[in-house]
């Protein structure tokens, strides 16, 4: 082996040994229980010392069929619903408004943000303490206002989703700002000089500018609420724990459960796959609208 061998055959160790111990941490905590989770869900397990058994596709038609699951899907699609456009819409205004040299810009963006970074488990303490439906700080000032019986938030089935999408709202608007400020400053400031010549407004340089320029990252953001939306657990977990009775029991409480409640892995692995061929769809929709931004612009 030659001296030129020798040099990139170290170059190449140097390289793998810094990327080696994130391998070897996603091999064990991602990959593996990955392919563990396929071989699950064609089985029947319970967790204990018996032997696995194999079943085929019982698995899937069991959740399939089961009521509990297909509310859990539901209760998903329409968390998604209530929590992704405002999320969307909300963090393009906050961007647009903070993408100025004013006093204390800094302190804004920081405070927007502090809520993404805030513990979940905080969050969605402070949150049901403000959402108390008998002498809570939001019921006592709807009262205020005039509304005589106000909405019982997370004990009511019929509202407590919607507090859960509010504080989500609350809770990730800051993040998705920062992607649109990252945005905004790609956009050229001649073309807003251009405008100004020509006579346009704020509201025609926000419509015909900065809106159409955002629209890959606009796509991209609308992608990744969804992905994220589809995966929520924690903020459920933490607020109603799925309740009240199933209300807002997503398809993550409901593999949760299934497999750490009542010990059936199979029906549990069969439901995370299918919200793995949710995600892997509304991730190729991404790939493909990115390589069409790509050769648009």
């Amino acid at each position: 082996m030659n001296s030129k061998s020798k040099r990139k055959l170290r170059d190449n160790l140097i390289g793998y040994s810094f990327i080696l111990p994130n391998l070897i941490g996603y091999t064990m905590f991602v990959f593996i229980p990955v392919i563990f989770s396929f071989v699950l869900s064609v089985m029947k397990w319970d967790g204990s010392q018996a032997p696995m058994e194999f079943v085929g596709l019982q698995n899937f038609t069991q959740i399939f069929g089961d009521s509990l699951f297909r509310g859990a899907f539901m209760h998903t699609v329409s968390y998604a619903l209530m929590t992704v456009l405002p999320t969307l819409i909300l963090s393009l205004l906050l961007a647009v408004l903070l993408n100025s040299k004013i006093k204390g810009i800094a302190f804004y963006r920081a405070s927007f943000f502090f809520p993404y970074i805030a513990s979940t488990v905080a969050v969605g303490a402070v949150w049901n303490m403000l959402f108390q439906p008998d002498f809570g700080p939001i019921n006592e000032f709807l009262k205020f206002i005039g509304i005589a019986e106000p909405p019982r938030w997370v004990v009511s089935t019929d509202w407590a989703m919607v507090a859960v999408a509010i504080v989500t709202v609350w809770k990730y608007t800051g993040y998705y700002m920062i992607v649109y400020l990252a945005a905004l400053q790609g956009i050229s400031g001649s073309l807003y000089e251009a405008a100004s010549i020509d006579g346009a407004n704020g509201w025609q340089k926000l419509r015909y500018i900065t809106v159409p320029m955002l629209t890959p990252t606009t796509f991209f953001v609308l992608i990744m609420l969804t992905i994220q939306c589809f995966k929520v657990f924690d903020m459920v977990y933490v607020m109603t724990g799925g309740g009240p009775g199933n209300a807002t029991k997503t398809l993550v409480n409901y593999i949760y459960e299934k497999a750490f409640t009542t010990w059936e892995f199979g029906p549990a692995s069969a439901g995370a796959i299918i919200l793995f061929a949710v995600v892997l769809v509304i991730t190729l929709i991404q790939f493909n609208g990115e390589k069409k931004w790509s050769k648009d612009m």
